[in-house]
């Protein structure tokens, strides 16, 4: 069960207003010449992550302070909760499984009865293969040429996650393989993509669960009515536009093979 606790009465709060009213002049400088060592004590490593945060007005005793505070509030039970599937969404009465959707492992996460693991892993599969495809050129556009463009249209986390995902991973690119991002609603945005592309070289992503979304379908058609103009046809839709979705009637109504749509619960 997910804590609701509000942070503001408890003890550890009290603690941190006081504190700050104390130390609240307290200079970085002022911190590392005091702490030679500062660097390695507030940092750490998980893996291929490393977590600087000692260039944060932060000491140990702030450190002891925020821990007693998620203590108080519950936090590690209800981190627990939403990893185990719990129904920690209580205005929908549901399970909160972003992480299921990023977990690799075979680990079993039952929900409802039911082993999730095995769907997510699927969809998984689905997503290597396709990216495969079009890295290595088998994915072929209307004209036989290869894929060099990929349009991701979305809006709000269909949109942000991406770009920064695809910011991060900049030296990981594909060479030759050019993505865009489309987001506003103003048509100038989907209209200053086109510019950059051509259509039988182009793969748009349209990321709406329900494929219902108006800002992000009234992009997606734009860029349909965009493709049939310039040497597209409705049967060659399928070849250069995939969905993120769960609405397989409004995909298959969009021309989009369901093959190539990658189903997301969360």
């Amino acid at each position: 069960m997910l804590s609701t606790i509000n942070p503001t009465t408890t003890k550890a709060w009290k603690s941190l207003e006081a504190y700050y009213s104390q130390n609240s002049g307290t200079t970085m400088k002022a911190l590392f010449d005091s702490d030679p060592n500062r660097f390695a004590s507030f940092s750490l490593a998980f893996e291929d992550i490393y977590f600087d945060y000692s260039k944060n007005i932060i000491t140990e005793e702030t450190l002891q302070l925020l821990l007693q505070l998620a203590e108080e509030c519950g936090l590690k039970q209800s981190v627990e909760a939403m990893f185990n599937g719990e129904k920690i969404n209580v205005t929908e009465n549901r399970a909160v499984l972003h992480t299921a959707l990023r977990n690799f492992s075979d680990d079993t996460l039952i929900v409802d009865g039911e082993n999730i693991i095995p769907a997510i892993k699927k969809v998984q599969h689905q997503m290597k293969e396709f990216c495969t495809k079009i890295h290595n050129g088998e994915w072929k556009g209307f004209s036989g040429k290869k894929i060099k463009y990929i349009v991701n249209i979305g809006i709000g986390g269909s949109d942000l996650g991406p770009v920064m995902v695809t910011e991060a991973l900049k030296p990981y690119w594909t060479e030759g393989i050019q993505p865009f991002f489309v987001s506003n609603v103003d048509g100038t945005h989907i209209a200053e993509t086109l510019k950059k592309i051509t259509a039988d070289e182009t793969i748009f992503l349209i990321a709406s669960k329900t494929f219902t979304t108006q800002e992000t379908m009234t992009n997606a058609h734009s860029a349909r009515n965009w493709f049939l103009q310039n040497g597209g046809t409705e049967a060659t839709i399928a070849q250069h536009f995939v969905a993120l979705s769960t609405n397989k009637e409004q995909v298959e109504k969009f021309g989009i093979d369901t093959a190539n749509m990658f189903v997301f619960w969360d």
